[in-house]
């Protein structure tokens, strides 16, 4: 009589890493795959699945190498227990990445056989993985600060008004964490639209995005700028204008096809180190009327050479806004980023610099003169895609 076999997962974004596992794992016995509720993975993982519980158990039932297939009732990493009750296996499956000490401990514990499988391909196939996947799938963008950072916070702009301005960008690379290109606010939009943003209007939908993030319940005690949510909800290239209070007072779009092909000929960013868990870029904080205003100038003198398409004023106005940025805030540049900074503002063709959003580290953001030839001799350099209207 055959050894039964249980293995459990989500199965969301069923693929051929899948049913390679099911397939190893059917080698020990039969196979029986325990399946995690809408319910448990709204609750574990945040975010709404893709597929229904019910067309989840229809797909994995329909593989050959599956005898039979169940919801999990419980919830939690271990939601799968009450399932066990019912198939009692004699062994447990898990993939590299998907073991654990509890795991191992509940097979100890029950009598079962524990396996720790290796993610491995089907032969002629490449590696497959729902994170990967879902970071593939999801067209909700990310945004760059140009100029005008800080700006949107009001302890800042109460001492001066002044504009940020930003550009939404494509997720045309992996998006990092902890990188300054405001993945809490993208993270945030996730939780409620998990591949795209809705078909509506950008300025209210960055309102929502941004009254979402910054609940009266948080507990952080930190109110989250809105030149994230606005930078990454209005497509093309944006400013607006803060005067003392959290939300703008006036929004301007510029969606010229020819200004944002001239700043995606001009932009190019390079990874460093993420900003590392616990520093605080606002420590040591010294705000004064006079670097307000510098960091509102500098913004202004932005968006004039932008629309003039005058690369020379671009680049001046781009790092004399940092520069302001980092007069401000001077934790931005924390352990290790003026290295990366001294390496890359030597490079041929390399103008301007700053580090995307609250700085400490992510990436370099670059005005060159020619992105193209400048991510040809930097293999690491990632070209930017700005997100036209309708897209």
């Amino acid at each position: 009589m055959a050894k039964k076999v249980f293995v459990s997962g989500c199965y969301d974004l069923l693929h051929s890493g899948h049913v390679e596992f099911f397939r190893q794992a059917a080698e020990y016995g039969d196979l029986y795959v325990g399946i995690g509720s809408d319910a448990t993975i709204l609750g574990y993982k945040h975010h709404k699945t893709v597929y229904s519980e019910q067309e989840r158990l229809f797909m994995v039932k329909s593989i050959r190498y599956v005898k039979d297939a169940y919801i999990n009732a419980g919830n939690g990493v271990l939601d799968f227990i009450p399932t066990l009750d019912i198939v009692k296996p004699d062994i447990l499956v898990v993939n590299e990445d998907g073991g654990s000490a509890e795991k191992e401990q509940l097979c100890r514990e029950r009598g079962m056989e524990y396996v720790v499988l290796k993610r491995l391909p089907s032969e002629g196939l490449e590696a497959r993985s729902s994170t990967a996947l879902k970071q593939v799938s999801s067209r909700v963008p990310t945004r760059l600060d140009l100029a005008g950072t800080w700006i949107d916070q009001p302890y800042v702009s109460c001492f001066t008004p002044g504009w940020a301005i930003t550009i939404s960008l494509e997720p045309t690379f992996e998006i990092r964490e902890r990188c300054g290109l405001a993945t809490s606010t993208r993270n945030m939009i996730r939780k409620i639209w998990p591949y795209q943003l809705p078909n509506m209007d950008p300025e209210m939908l960055a309102k929502l995005v941004f009254c979402f993030e910054n609940d009266p319940e948080r507990s952080d005690g930190i109110t989250s700028g809105a030149q994230d949510a606005i930078g990454i909800c209005v497509p093309g290239l944006c400013r607006h204008y803060y005067n003392g209070r959290f939300w703008p007072e006036k929004i301007d779009l510029c969606s010229d096809e020819a200004v944002l092909r001239w700043l995606e000929e001009h932009l190019a960013m390079v990874p460093m180190e993420p900003r590392r868990p616990g520093c605080s870029v606002v420590e040591g904080k010294d705000i004064t009327l006079e670097k307000v205003q510098a960091l509102a100038s500098a913004a202004g003198a932005c968006w004039n050479a932008i629309l003039a398409r005058d690369l020379a004023g671009f680049a001046a106005a781009y790092r004399a806004s940092f520069e302001a940025q980092v007069a401000i805030f001077p934790a931005m540049i924390q352990p290790g980023v003026q290295e990366v900074i001294d390496k890359y503002s030597a490079e041929p063709g390399v103008l301007a610099w700053k580090m995307p959003g609250a700085g400490g580290g992510g990436y370099l953001a670059c005005v060159v003169d020619d992105a193209a030839a400048f991510a040809t001799a930097h293999p690491e350099a990632i070209r930017l895609v700005i997100r036209r209207a309708g897209m």
